[in-house]
């Protein structure tokens, strides 16, 4: 096993491929924390926004040429990942999201302190054989990880009931509290028009997204559900529900904010009250402007964007899937929280909530000190810091160092490199 010179800080070689959404943002907040920290970062990605904010922040930023689902390419993208780990010379890998986490601990094979972060199970996302393989591959794969990294005691209650017997710590997801925060009293979010409709000739590629429009309006209260327009997300869900909701509020509007593969089937879907924000640079506007988030999700390990809500005073509905009750104070349960893929139980809850102002004052509010008190990222790059010096440190690793990995015959398990190509 590698080990820093005296006189150097341990380097940090973080993988991670998707390079949006949730996971970059947790690789952007642990890198920054630990550049600050002193430690050496490098961090591998198939590019995009994840590493050019790497680079801005002054980490040491190496292509890894890789797509975001495992497939014929397997061998090849663990091959560059080895051949790029025994260049880098990492003390320690993290690699973050399945994808990565599949190549890397092929690649490194316990050979490098690793740590695994799922970011939600990858058994979750797919269904049938798929399933089976993604859920086969975890359990076998878990030899290589020397911590599996859970963002929630939910998430790894389902890796332990799915027989995925590692080594866990969990490390609940922080936001920073200092940009997610609420609107200066002194003043209000600037009053812009609100994002296109999806039923207008705006709404194409070509029309740039709009601002939010300005908070204040009880009459016509404002939902906002922040996220990647994806299965996952179940947005679609929520445009079930909203004709629900409109029966009741029929001046309520709706915004999805974010772009994903579901966008023209999202489009077909909504009604004329919904707005379509596409990819924000910053969703704190909108956060800001909401009388409530909604997140429909259909799993999640702990998801980003409650809590970013949360911080900036703004109520949010959950679906009850890995992590949402723990990213809650406790007194939401029995309002913000409702069973996944109901739509009616959605509406009702986003009804009440819309209808109540007070209600939603005094959540927000409760909201924001939950987040500072246990969801600051401040606190997440402390345990994290905690983790990564019990595992470089020779007597706590507990693991002998397995021979290094050969050809790509010998990277990919025989029975998933048979499975990848049919």
């Amino acid at each position: 096993m590698h080990h820093p010179a005296p006189d150097l800080p341990p380097r940090v070689l973080h993988l991670a491929q998707p390079v949006d959404g949730g996971v970059a943002r947790v690789v952007l907040d642990l890198a920054r924390a630990q550049l600050a920290a002193g430690l050496r970062v490098t961090a591998a990605c198939p590019g995009g926004a994840l590493a050019a904010g790497l680079r801005e922040l002054g980490a040491d930023v190496r292509q890894w040429q890789a797509g975001r689902s495992p497939g014929p390419g397997l061998p090849g993208e663990v091959r560059r990942l080895a051949r790029l780990i025994d260049e880098v010379r990492p003390d320690l890998v993290h690699a973050h999201s399945a994808k990565a986490g599949l190549a890397a601990r092929l690649a490194v094979r316990g050979r490098v302190p690793t740590v695994f972060q799922p970011h939600a199970w990858s058994f979750e996302a797919v269904g049938g054989i798929t399933a089976a393989l993604a859920l086969h591959w975890e359990r076998w794969g878990a030899r290589w990880a020397h911590r599996v990294v859970c963002v929630s005691e939910a998430e790894r209650a389902t890796g332990l009931r799915a027989g995925v017997r590692a080594a866990y710590t969990v490390i609940p997801n922080g936001v920073d509290t200092t940009r997610f925060s609420p609107a200066p009293a002194c003043g209000t979010v600037p009053d812009r028009p609100a994002a296109t409709s999806p039923a207008s000739p705006a709404a194409s590629d070509e029309e740039p997204p709009q601002g939010p429009p300005a908070p204040g309006d009880e009459s016509r209260p404002l939902v906002v559900c922040v996220g990647r327009l994806c299965h996952q997300k179940g947005q679609d869900v929520l445009l079930r529900a909203w004709e629900e909701v409109l029966g009741v509020l029929p001046r309520a509007r709706l915004v999805l904010v974010g772009d994903g593969p579901d966008r023209e089937a999202l489009r077909c879907q909504a009604p004329p009250s919904v707005r379509f924000a596409g990819a924000v640079d910053d969703p704190v506007p909108w956060y800001r402007a909401a009388d409530l988030v909604v997140l429909p999700s259909r799993w999640e390990g702990m998801a980003l964007a409650p809590l970013e809500a949360l911080g900036c005073g703004t109520p949010v509905v959950l679906t009850d899937v890995d992590g949402a009750r723990e990213s809650l104070p406790p007194t939401f349960a029995g309002r913000c929280v409702v069973p996944p893929e109901d739509p009616t139980a959605l509406a009702a809850a986003v009804t009440a909530l819309l209808s109540d102002p007070p209600l939603r004052a005094a959540l927000g509010d409760q909201g924001r000190r939950h987040v500072l008190s246990t969801h600051d990222v401040r606190r997440t790059a402390e345990r994290f810091a905690a983790l990564y010096r019990t595992l470089l440190d020779p007597a706590d690793t507990g693991r002998d160092a397995p021979a290094a990995a050969g050809a790509a015959a010998e990277l990919v398990p025989s029975e998933y490199r048979k499975s990848i190509h049919s």
